[in-house]
């Protein structure tokens, strides 16, 4: 039993879904949303106020500049796709705090939140309150 609850208590550690990072967006905290994709799948659509940072751009130069007080959430198009896995490892490698939206920006835009970008969604609200 203390292998499950240890199992469960780690994914919990590192991930997240869109309803608990929506909450700790609007609560402001120490959060910072990351689109692991191309940059030409981030122009296209993109969880608002995410900052564009494809997995294969990360390393110690390009991340220099970021705070390691802050929480950073890696996602990408979903569950078909790994490029939020590949961000969440190298950015762990690297010495950051990070968790994986579970889903990508696929489940955000089913639960109802926002989008910016060329095809951009409005805001709803989500029935999901986990």
């Amino acid at each position: 039993m203390d292998d499950q609850i240890l199992f469960y208590q780690e994914k919990l550690r590192y991930e997240t879904d869109s309803w608990d990072l929506s909450e700790a967006l609007k609560r402001g905290d120490k959060v910072i949303v990351l689109d692991t994709r191309s940059p030409e799948a981030y122009d296209y659509e993109h969880i608002q106020d995410a900052k564009s940072f494809p997995h294969r751009t990360m390393n110690s130069e390009t991340t220099a500049h970021l705070d390691k007080s802050y929480t950073y959430v890696t996602y990408c198009d979903g569950v078909g796709c790994n490029a939020s896995t590949k961000g969440a490892l190298q950015m762990a490698q690297l010495g950051f705090t990070v968790r994986e939206l579970l889903g990508g920006i696929e489940w955000w835009r089913r639960d109802g939140y926002a989008t910016e970008g060329k095809n951009a969604s409005g805001t709803t609200l989500s029935s999901c309150g986990c």
